[in-house]
């Protein structure tokens, strides 16, 4: 199934910039496989992520680590062939551009295979510029990622707000700018304060994207599980359920099974009948 039409094309980092350039905001969510890029897609969003937050919200793992290339290119894959009509980028994994230059741009390259226009990778230290600058000369789009960065929560103390004292914000705003200089088209900013992120976005030439980074940044991302309440348990402090979907579905399953035991599923409507021919 497309959502692409002759009014509606296939958004690219050009019209991205475009929108933000013009005052708009960007709409950024995560999805996983066909059925939730579709809806993704259908609710009019400007960039889809497959993000390696599916360690963590579809594979069971406590954290993103685990995640491995195949798996990035399994749901990958899946996301690709709805050809939604948002921005379609990639998370590159932990380990997958970490150890040198070629496993980046080899790495890399299989998630543009599959179905990527762009990649994100996490940090802006100079390992990362070059790293960054080799993709980009292969023609590789890549979006940047600062604040907390999860693939590294075990060396930066686990899930918490990054950048509150001075030096590490001075040291975030540089390193925003190193990523643009290296050829970032944009730079995601997590969890950080409202202040920092509007800071590094008044710094920048290219747009920002905002994950529990207050309201000033060029526009937002969430994950999809989160915003419509899939989870149980209390989200981050930074997500705005918009659905109750995990207890939403319990109860809808929940009457379902009732119906079943009790015999009012399936009912004659949902049942086939032999023809009149083939009763006699």
């Amino acid at each position: 199934m497309s959502h692409q039409t002759p009014t509606q094309p296939k958004k690219s980092v050009t019209c991205l910039q475009a929108t933000v350039d013009q005052g708009g905001k960007l709409v950024m969510i995560t999805a996983y496989d066909a059925p939730t890029a579709q809806i993704a897609d259908a609710a009019g969003v400007d960039v889809i992520l497959v993000g390696d937050s599916v360690g963590n919200v579809c594979l069971g793992f406590e954290n993103t680590i685990p995640v491995t290339m195949a798996m990035m290119c399994h749901h990958l894959e899946a996301v690709a062939r709805v050809r939604p009509r948002a921005f379609l980028m990639a998370d590159l994994p932990f380990l997958a551009y970490h150890l040198s230059v070629e496993d980046a741009l080899r790495n890399a390259g299989r998630l543009i295979q599959s179905g990527a226009q762009a990649v994100k990778l996490e940090g802006g230290g100079e390992n990362r510029i070059t790293v960054i600058r080799a993709l980009i000369d292969a023609g590789i789009p890549v979006m940047g990622h600062l604040g907390l960065t999860p693939q590294s929560l075990h060396s930066i103390g686990g899930h918490k707000v990054q950048g509150k004292e001075r030096a590490q914000a001075t040291q975030l705003v540089e390193e925003a700018k190193k990523l643009e200089t290296a050829g970032c088209f944009s730079v995601l900013l997590e969890c950080i304060p409202t202040e920092l992120a509007a800071r590094v976005t008044e710094a920048l030439t290219v747009f920002t994207i905002g994950i529990g980074a207050g309201k000033n940044c060029s526009g937002q991302v969430l994950v999809f599980h989160d915003i419509l309440g899939i989870h149980p348990g209390t989200p981050p402090k930074f997500v705005r359920k918009y659905m109750d979907g995990f207890n939403q579905m319990v109860t809808s399953l929940t009457q379902w099974s009732s119906d079943v035991k009790m015999g009012i599923y399936p009912s004659d409507q949902e049942s086939y009948s032999l023809t009149k021919v083939a009763k006699k």
